[in-house]
C-alpha cells in the first residue's frame, strides 16, 4: 500500500486518475543545482529534459560524465572519447541555455579504484569550488544520475542529495555489475530523496530509502505534435523509402533485438525498417537486408519530421532483467506524434494498453504491426497525441520540485517529511 501511495504522488499515466490542471514549477525556484550526469552533447535523455526544465527557474551546473567504467586503450571509441573530454575540459564552463552551464571535469577514469577516487575527490572539490565562485552558486543541491558519483557525496558541500534513478545500472553489460550495485546501495542510503523512473525500480529501492518515489518520464508534446502538422517538412533522406515505414529512434546498443528486426525484414520485404540513432555495437548483420535502413543520429528537433513519415513506431528491445525496469521516453514521444506503437513486452509499455501493443513473441510483434497498419487513421493519431498533453516534462518536473522542497524544508527543521 505504501508503495502504491508513493507511486501515485509522482507518477502520472493515462490509466491514472484525471490530471489536475497544469501548474507552474514554483516550488523549486531560485535554487542552485549541481548534477552529475551523462555527457550533455549525447542523445537527449531524461537527464537533459529534467535539468533543462529546472534551469527555467534555477541555476544549474551540469557535470559531464565522470566515467562509469574503466576505458579500454585498445578501443578506438574510448580513445576518441578521452580526447574529446580533454578538448571539452580545456574550453572550460560553457553556457548552453539560460541558467544552465556544462563543465567537463578531468578525473582519473578508474571508478572503482580507491586511490583514483581519492585523487578525483580533491580535483573535483577544487574545480567545483572555483566554478561556484564564478557562477555565484553558494548553497546548492547535488543531483546524481550515475550511481558511481556516490564517491563525491558529502565532499563538495551540498545541502541536499537527490538521486534520480533511470536504470538498473548494474545490469548494463559494459559496467562492473557488482561494484556498481554496491555503489548504488551506498547512494540510496545517503540520498535525501530518490526518484525512479519505473515501478520495478521503485519497488527495489524503497526498502533501502523510504523517500523513494515514482517519477515517470515526460514528453515535449508541443515539439512532437508537429508531426501532425501538414506544414512540417518530410526529411529528404526519407523520400527514398517505400511505404509502410516501421520507425525507431534512439541509441542502438546491445539491448536492441537484432534477431527480431531481421525476422520482420525477412517476413515482410515490403516493409521499410528505418533506424535512427548512433550505433555503439556491430550492425553489419542488419546492413545485409535491403529493407533495413540505418540513418545515424538525428537532432532531437528533427524528430517530428521523421515521425511524420513513420507508419508505426517500434520499440524492439531484448526482454531481459534490465529491460524489465526500463521506461522508454520514446513511447510518449511516438504517441505525442500520433503514431501507433508496437513494442516487445515489458511493464512500462504495458501501462498504455490502449495505445501500445506489447508483443511477447516475434510472431505477436509481426501481427501487431500488421494490425496497426490496417487500423490506423488520422483521428486515431489525433487521439493518441491529445492523450499525451498531460504527460509533459513541465508537469513531471514540477512534481519533482515540490517533493524536493518538502524534503529540504523538513531537513532544515529536523523533522521527517511526510507524503
Amino acid at each position: 500500500m505504501e508503495t502504491a501511495v508513493r507511486s501515485q504522488v509522482m507518477g502520472i499515466g493515462v490509466d491514472a486518475a484525471p490530471a489536475e490542471p497544469a501548474r507552474e514549477n514554483r516550488a523549486l525556484v531560485g535554487q542552485n543545482i549541481i548534477c552529475f550526469a551523462k555527457d550533455w552533447s549525447e542523445t537527449p535523455t531524461s537527464n537533459n529534459h529534467v535539468m533543462s526544465e529546472l534551469a527555467k527557474r534555477n541555476k544549474v551546473l551540469w557535470l559531464n560524465s565522470i566515467s562509469t567504467r574503466t576505458p579500454s586503450l585498445t578501443s578506438g571509441r574510448d580513445i576518441r572519447k578521452i580526447f574529446a573530454k580533454l578538448k571539452s575540459f580545456l574550453r572550460g564552463t560553457k553556457q548552453v541555455k539560460e541558467n544552465l552551464w556544462v563543465y567537463t571535469p578531468i578525473v582519473l577514469p578508474l571508478p572503482h579504484s580507491r586511490i583514483a577516487t581519492a585523487i578525483n575527490r580533491q580535483l573535483l572539490k577544487l574545480m567545483i569550488w572555483r566554478i561556484r565562485r564564478q557562477l555565484k552558486m553558494d548553497r546548492f543541491q547535488l543531483w546524481i544520475f550515475p550511481p558511481t558519483a556516490v564517491e563525491y557525496v558529502g565532499k563538495l558541500g551540498e545541502e541536499l542529495v537527490v538521486y534520480y534513478c533511470t536504470d538498473e545500472w548494474s545490469k548494463f553489460t559494459y559496467v562492473h555489475g557488482e561494484k556498481t550495485a554496491q555503489a548504488e546501495q551506498r547512494l540510496l542510503k545517503c540520498a535525501d530523496v530518490v526518484f525512479a523512473t519505473a515501478q520495478n525500480l521503485v519497488d527495489a529501492r524503497l526498502p533501502v530509502n523510504p523517500e523513494t518515489h515514482l517519477a515517470l518520464h515526460g514528453v515535449d508534446h508541443p515539439l512532437l505534435a508537429k508531426a501532425l502538422d501538414p506544414a512540417t517538412p518530410i526529411p529528404p533522406d526519407m523520400l527514398q523509402f517505400k511505404k509502410p515505414v516501421l520507425g525507431f529512434y534512439g541509441t542502438i546498443q546491445d539491448w536492441i533485438d537484432f534477431d527480431l528486426l531481421i525476422f520482420l525484414a525477412k517476413r515482410h520485404p515490403e516493409w521499410s525498417i528505418v533506424m535512427l540513432g548512433h550505433a555503439y555495437v556491430d550492425v553489419s548483420r542488419l546492413k545485409e537486408f535491403p529493407n533495413i535502413h540505418l540513418l545515424g543520429r538525428k537532432e532531437h528537433s528533427l524528430l517530428p519530421s521523421y515521425c511524420k513519415t513513420f507508419d508505426v513506431g517500434i520499440i524492439p528491445y531484448v526482454v531481459n532483467e534490465r529491460i524489465m525496469t526500463v521506461n522508454p521516453i520514446k513511447l510518449r514521444e511516438y504517441l505525442s506524434a500520433g503514431l501507433p506503437v508496437v513494442s516487445t513486452a515489458f511493464p512500462e509499455v504495458e501501462r498504455f494498453p490502449q495505445f501500445c501493443a506489447a508483443a511477447k513473441t516475434y510472431e505477436d510483434f509481426e501481427t501487431a504491426v500488421s494490425e496497426a497498419l490496417a487500423s490506423d487513421s488520422p483521428e486515431k493519431r489525433r487521439q493518441r497525441s491529445e492523450a499525451m498533453k498531460v504527460e509533459t516534462w513541465e508537469r513531471k518536473v514540477a512534481d519533482l520540485g515540490n517533493r524536493v522542497m518538502q524534503i529540504k524544508r523538513a531537513k532544515s527543521e529536523g523533522t521527517a517529511a511526510r507524503v
